[in-house]
C-alpha cells in the first residue's frame, strides 16, 4: 500500500512540474543581408548549446511573405518554469563556446538587429503542455 501511495505522489509531482512548463517565443530580426548567417550559426552551434543549458528547441521558422521572409527567425524554446529560463538564459550568455561563437560569426558585422521574447503558457485545450 504504501508503494502505491509513493507512486501516486511520484506521479502527481511530475504532474504539478509539467504544468509550470513555460513557452519562450523569440523573433529575431537581423540587419539586412543576414539572414543567411543567423541561420547557419543555429543550425550549427546555438541548438546544441541551447541544448547543454536545458532550452528545448520547439521549433524554427522564416516567415512567408514580405521583407520578414528575408530578415526575420522566429523560434519557440520551452523551459521547466519561469525561473529556470532566467536561470537558462543567464547560463547560455555565459557560456565561453557561445562567447567564442558569437564573435566569430559577428566578425564582419553584427548580425542581429532586433530580439522580441515573449513568455508563454499553454491553455488548457493546448497540444502543448
Amino acid at each position: 500500500m504504501i508503494q502505491k501511495v509513493l507512486l501516486l505522489l511520484t506521479l502527481l509531482s511530475g504532474f504539478a512540474m509539467a504544468q509550470t512548463r513555460v513557452y519562450e517565443l523569440r523573433t529575431y530580426t537581423c540587419n539586412e543581408g543576414k539572414l543567411e548567417a543567423l541561420k547557419a550559426r543555429f543550425r550549427d552551434h546555438t541548438i546544441e548549446i541551447f541544448n547543454r543549458h536545458h532550452m528545448e528547441s520547439i521549433g524554427y521558422w522564416v516567415p512567408s511573405d514580405g521583407e520578414k521572409s528575408k530578415n526575420t527567425l522566429i523560434y519557440i524554446l520551452a523551459h521547466p518554469s519561469r525561473e529556470e529560463a532566467t536561470k537558462n538564459w543567464k547560463e547560455f550568455s555565459s557560456d565561453p563556446e557561445w562567447k567564442k561563437v558569437a564573435a566569430d560569426s559577428e566578425a564582419n558585422g553584427k548580425i542581429v538587429s532586433h530580439v522580441d521574447s515573449v513568455f508563454m503558457d499553454p491553455t488548457d485545450f493546448s497540444k502543448l503542455k
